[in-house]
C-alpha cells in the first residue's frame, strides 16, 4: 500500500455509562472537528447503559459530517428488526450510518431473553453472518425509486419495486420486503471486529471496515493481508476492505520517547483490552504515520482511556500535527460515511441492470 493512500481514523466515543446524550453529542462533535472519519459506540447486553444504536440517531441531528457506528448485537435480536434500526439510522443521518456487528456468548446474557441458551462462538458467528446476509438483501429490497407519493391516486409505493428476501438461514426466516425504504447508502457500512477467529469469517464476507488488534506494523500487516486474500476468495475486490489497527491510547503521560512506540505494550489479546499505547500526542502520531506508511494498516481506530480527556488531546494534538504534515485531510470528502470511506455505492441486487428492461 502506498503511503498516498489516504489514511482513516475513528474513534470510539463509549466507556463508563452514562445517561446525559449531550456527552455523546459534544464528543462526537469534537470527533467530526478532526475529520475523523466515524464514531463508534460500545454496546452489549453484558452491562448496563443506554442503547447505543438509539443514544447515535439522538446524535446524528447535532452533526452533519461524522460517521455514527453503533455496536449492534445480532444475537438474542430479529434480524428484520435489526436491519430496519439500522436502515433508519441511515436515514436520519443522511447517509452517515455503519454497525459494528458483535454476539453475545455468555449464559447470563441469555437469561435476560430466556428463549435460548448460550451457543458456541462458531455457531453464533454464523449466525452473524446470516443476520449481515439478510440484512443487505432487506436493504435491498426496496428499489431506490420504489417510493411515488402519487397524491393524485393516493399511492405510495410502487409494489413492483419492492421485492420478497426469503431467507432461511439455520436460526432464522425472514420474508421480507423490509419496512423501511431503501437507506441513502444503499447498504449502510458494516464494521467488524476480526480479534475473535471466528469472527475473520464474517469480516472477510461482509464487512467493508475490519478492526484488528496487532503490537507491532508487521503482525497488522500480515493480518490486513490474510482478510484480504480470504475476501479475493469469497468474489470480493479486496481493495473495497479497509482494515484499521485498534487501539487503545493513554495520552496522559506525555511523550515517553524511550518507549519505541508498541514494541513493549502488551500482545493482542481477545478482549476490550486488545492493544494499548501510552505516550504523548506527538509518538502516537509518528505511529499511525509510520504503520499506514509502510502499508500494514489502512488507518486506526482510537479508543480513549479516558473520553473527553484523551479524545481531546487526540484531535487537537495527533490529528492536527498529521494535517499539518498532510497526512490527513482536514475536512470530509463527502456527505457519507461510504465516501469518507472511499468505498462506492452498492447497486441493488434486485433492481434490473442498466439498459435493460
Amino acid at each position: 500500500m502506498s503511503a498516498t493512500r489516504p489514511l482513516h481514523l475513528a474513534a470510539e466515543i463509549g466507556g463508563p455509562p452514562r445517561y446525559d446524550a449531550a456527552w455523546y453529542v459534544e464528543l462526537a462533535q469534537l470527533a467530526e472537528r478532526g475529520a475523523l472519519d466515524f464514531v463508534t459506540l460500545q454496546d452489549s447486553f453484558a452491562r448496563p447503559g443506554l442503547d447505543a444504536l438509539a443514544v447515535l440517531s439522538r446524535v446524528a441531528p447535532a452533526t452533519e459530517r461524522v460517521g455514527l457506528v453503533p455496536t449492534v448485537t445480532t444475537t438474542h435480536t430479529e434480524p428484520f428488526h435489526v436491519s430496519a434500526a439500522v436502515a433508519t439510522l441511515d436515514w436520519v443521518s443522511r447517509g452517515r450510518a455503519g454497525w459494528l456487528v458483535d454476539v453475545s456468548a455468555t449464559p447470563a446474557e441469555a437469561r435476560l431473553f430466556g428463549r435460548r441458551p448460550a451457543a458456541s462462538a462458531a455457531a453464533l458467528w454464523q449466525e452473524a453472518r446470516e443476520v449481515a446476509e439478510v440484512s443487505a438483501r432487506l436493504w435491498d429490497s426496496w428499489e431506490d425509486d420504489a417510493e411515488i407519493r402519487e397524491v393524485a391516486t393516493g399511492r405510495f409505493v410502487d409494489r413492483d419495486k419492492l421485492h420478497h428476501v426469503d431467507f432461511e438461514g439455520a436460526t432464522f426466516t425472514v420474508r421480507g420486503p423490509s419496512i423501511v425504504p431503501r437507506p441513502p447508502q444503499g447498504h449502510p457500512v458494516t464494521v467488524v471486529d476480526a480479534t475473535d477467529g471466528h469472527s475473520r469469517e464474517t469480516a472477510a464476507r461482509h464487512a467493508d471496515v475490519v478492526l484488528v488488534r496487532a503490537g507491532r506494523a508487521e503482525e497488522a500487516g500480515a493480518l490486513r493481508e490474510k482478510l484480504r486474500s480470504r475476501a479475493a476468495e469469497h468474489g470480493r475486490d479486496p481493495d473495497t476492505l479497509r482494515v484499521l489497527a485498534a487501539l487503545t491510547v493513554d495520552l496522559g503521560d506525555g511523550e515517553r520517547p524511550a518507549e519505541p512506540g508498541l514494541d513493549s505494550a502488551p500482545r493482542t489479546t481477545a478482549g476490550a483490552g486488545g492493544a494499548h499505547y501510552r505516550g504523548g500526542p506527538v509518538d502516537l502520531a509518528e505511529l499511525i504515520a509510520g504503520w499506514h506508511g509502510a502499508g500494514a494498516v489502512d488507518g486506526f481506530h482510537l479508543t480513549p482511556a479516558e473520553p473527553w480527556r484523551d479524545l481531546e488531546r487526540l484531535v487537537n494534538g495527533t490529528v492536527a500535527l498529521l494535517q499539518h504534515r498532510s497526512r490527513f485531510r482536514t475536512f470530509h470528502p463527502g456527505g457519507t460515511l461510504r465516501e469518507h470511506l472511499g468505498l462506492g455505492r452498492p447497486a441493488n441486487r434486485y433492481a434490473p441492470a442498466a439498459g435493460t428492461s
